[in-house]
């Protein structure tokens, strides 16, 4: 536990690769909650444990305020009986709710999108695990939504900063009083956050492209006066400039090993994907994926590569 004079990290357990979650109480107008953990028991009492450290009980929490809609982030909105209620980007209230339109609309994006992957018949089940991602979130609603410029509740020293990549809902939240920076998953200080495969917010819409949304909302923090950032996962960090330029160096790497596979023969997401990943694809193919097409589409953002459909799936190929 690591307590500033008004920001608390706590740090949670989950059922995840990444390993520990951190959530931050901020004591100001407000008691507020960013972010909400994971939905298993073992997390809920951790929390409450540490949060006792803290002087504070589960019901002196008056709302919760979310980075982005991810299971690790949300698990715990529904266990508080919040007076000020729960504020994130409009965004996370499909993933909130989770009614059966949304659930069916979700499970149609990835089967649609397999196959446009060119993803053989022996994965196909795996989209249908995809749905079980989801009961480790919180079920709830927003009481309001925040956006670009908009002050937290409660908190007017914070300020919002829409930064989508990692999640399309994601947010961040600057404090220019004292150069911090609440930063979700957006940038961390020991990975790379992957930006994730999602559906459009409308089925009509085209695929998102989570890795140019990540690359730009990484550029939009680089006018910022920022020392100590905050993360959702992995140590509290300074130097975040340096980082970011250093992220985006790498994924312009990866994209440039993605354009000499295609250099050799015209590919599909799947098979770019096994190149990229052969020990890693069938075991994680969900993050295998969505790291191979945001590769792929910054290569097409650039005009390195054309695109062209072949039976089901669509194929790649270097200019």
């Amino acid at each position: 536990m690591i307590k500033t004079e008004k920001l608390m990290q706590m740090t949670i357990p989950t059922p995840y690769p990444v390993g520990d979650v951190h959530v931050y109480l901020v004591k100001g107008d407000t008691l507020s909650l960013i972010d909400a953990g994971v939905r298993t028991d073992e997390a809920w009492d951790i929390f409450k444990n540490q949060l006792k450290g803290f002087g504070y009980l589960p019901e002196d929490i008056e709302q919760v305020i979310l980075t982005h809609h991810h299971p690790d982030h949300t698990g715990f909105v529904d266990r508080f009986d919040c007076a000020h209620g729960i504020y994130g980007h409009k965004r996370n209230q499909p993933w909130l709710r989770r009614d059966e339109t949304f659930l069916e609309n979700y499970l149609h994006f990835f089967q649609q999108l397999y196959r446009d992957f060119g993803i053989p018949n022996e994965f196909k089940s795996f989209q249908y695990s995809l749905k079980g991602t989801l009961k480790y979130g919180g079920i709830g609603e927003l009481t309001g939504f925040l956006q670009e410029h908009d002050t937290l509740p409660g908190h007017p020293d914070w300020q919002v900063i829409e930064t989508p990549g990692h999640a399309r809902s994601h947010l961040s939240f600057y404090n220019g009083k004292d150069k911090s920076l609440l930063a979700g998953d957006h940038v961390l200080a020991h990975i790379s956050p992957n930006p994730l495969l999602e559906p459009p917010d409308e089925q009509h819409l085209p695929r998102p492209k989570p890795l140019l949304e990540h690359r730009e909302a990484l550029k939009k923090l680089l006018p910022y006066e920022i020392d100590a950032v905050y993360a959702g996962h992995g140590p509290i960090f300074h130097g975040v400039q340096d980082i970011i330029h250093k992220r985006l160096q790498k994924q312009e790497a990866r994209a440039d090993k993605v354009y000499h596979l295609l250099q050799d023969k015209p590919l599909t997401v799947y098979e770019t994907t096994k190149k990229l990943f052969p020990t890693k694809y069938q075991s994680q193919l969900g993050l295998t994926l969505s790291e191979t097409v945001g590769q792929l589409d910054y290569l097409e953002s650039i005009g390195k590569v054309n695109i062209s459909k072949e039976e089901d799936a669509y194929v790649y190929t270097a200019n």
